[in-house]
């Protein structure tokens, strides 16, 4: 599995863990015994693993990456830095990481100058996710 897939399935996980723990709207007390039926997954659910999967809905990228910001504890600035954007997601973002996901997303420039590199990287990433389903705020697309 590449990094890209591998960020990729750690924001879709997320989104699949907030769609899976919706607010209780009944109490114990008053909640119907009788368990509600379980739908079935679909046919395009069934075939795919969850972390290559897209899912029915887009993927709201920017409150995934906030809220493992806020889970994370840190101090990061994942809209404009990918090395925030990849701890934020408890990856590793060290500097050979970074050189694959560039060989993943084609980045042709020098791999020594890490600035360039981080920028295409940043941008690069965010316009694949949202060619994967993701929903990525549009300034951030530009």
């Amino acid at each position: 599995m590449g990094i890209f897939d591998k960020i990729k399935g750690a924001i879709w996980g997320q989104a699949k863990a907030a769609e899976a723990a919706p607010a209780p709207t009944t109490t114990a007390a008053t909640a119907n015994p009788a368990p509600a039926p379980t739908p079935a997954p679909s046919a395009t659910t069934a075939a795919t693993s969850p972390a290559t999967s897209a899912p029915s809905a887009p993927v709201d990228i920017a409150a995934i990456l906030d809220a493992a910001v806020k889970n994370s504890g840190q101090k990061l600035d994942w809209k404009h830095s990918i090395v925030d954007l990849m701890k934020a997601l408890g990856m590793d973002a060290s500097l050979s990481e970074r050189k694959e996901l560039a060989q993943e997303l084609g980045y042709t420039g020098d791999a020594g100058d890490s600035a360039k590199m981080n920028m295409f990287l940043h941008k690069a990433l965010l316009k694949k996710l949202s060619d994967n389903g993701g929903k990525v705020p549009a300034d951030l697309l530009d």
